[in-house]
């Protein structure tokens, strides 16, 4: 694609333990949703890519799995996401929660960067609800280990502060033409994106009942003549227990998570969903190659 000189085009990493608010950011940098939210750890499975635009820059976001000690094969796959993900970057985006401080997975990235002798822009989330007095020796401490060029207290909520961030960024791409079609949010297949939007809503619908290790993987996808699209997918769960879980008395708790998927599916792609889910027992799931690789992840 061709456009006019001095057009700057990169990637931006953005990396944290769990739940620093990652997903939230790039959802707010984007000033739509894509990443998913919830308040369950490890949300995040692989890296995400979100397109946007600042002026003549064009900024690849890369939202990543937070970043935890490792213990499953699944777990090994998502740490490695986010840590791959830093090798396509331009800018390493270090996000904290100033909520919790300096904590010891912190601690862990912060060495790991150190380690590897890179640099990165500390974005300190959640100013808004930690106390002030607070922030400014946490500020210190961090900025003490010499990781960061830039340190910026955001919101990732709220937006304060993210539009300076914003710009930031934009400012550290690199010269160079876009990379990506000017319209584009993200690179993901569209039946991954959909399958990320009904997850959201198991997570949401069923935090307490259903462990994270929940998969939805895309069976089948059809463009209708009328612009509707007909959308299939598999629930994928490791117990007997858990698909009764989320079928529910007489079905009442997929229909309902079906219902809420779709109204968030029409959302996203502008236009009528059919939606049909099916749940299936799987036990062995999280050492299957073939779900690792569909989400871009090694599976090692």
């Amino acid at each position: 694609m061709s456009l006019p000189n001095k057009t700057r085009c990169g990637f931006a990493a953005i990396i944290g333990a769990p739940n620093a608010g990652k997903s939230t950011l790039l959802n707010t940098l984007l000033g739509q949703k894509l990443a998913i939210v919830s308040p369950k750890p490890q949300t995040t499975r692989t890296r995400i890519l979100g397109i946007t635009v600042v002026g003549k820059a064009q900024i690849g976001l890369l939202d990543t799995p937070g970043i935890f000690d490792p213990k499953e094969k699944l777990d090994r796959a998502m740490v490695g996401a986010a840590w791959q993900a830093l090798d396509e970057a331009n800018c390493i985006l270090l996000m904290v929660d100033a909520a919790r401080g300096y904590d010891l997975k912190t601690q862990k990235i912060v060495a790991q960067l150190q380690k590897q002798e890179r640099k990165a822009v500390l974005a300190l989330n959640k100013i808004d609800q930690t106390a002030k007095p607070d922030i400014l020796p946490l500020t210190q401490e961090l900025s003490a280990t010499g990781l960061f060029t830039d340190i910026f207290m955001i919101s990732a909520k709220t937006g304060d502060g993210v539009a300076t961030l914003k710009k930031h960024i934009a400012a550290a791409m690199p010269e160079g033409e876009w990379m990506f079609d000017p319209e584009l949010v993200t690179d993901m297949p569209s039946s991954l994106v959909a399958c990320e939007i009904t997850r959201e809503q198991l997570y949401l619908q069923l935090s307490q009942e259903l462990p994270y290790a929940a998969a939805v993987i895309p069976t089948a996808w059809e463009d209708r003549k009328d612009g509707s699209v007909r959308i299939e997918q598999k629930i994928v769960v490791a117990r007997d227990g858990q698909k009764a879980i989320v079928i529910g008395k007489g079905g009442a708790q997929l229909k309902k998570i079906g219902s809420e998927a779709r109204g968030e599916l029409e959302k996203f792609f502008r236009r009528k969903v059919h939606l049909f889910l099916n749940v299936a027992v799987e036990p062995s799931w999280r050492e299957q190659r073939g779900y690792y690789q569909m989400l871009g992840m090694t599976g090692k």
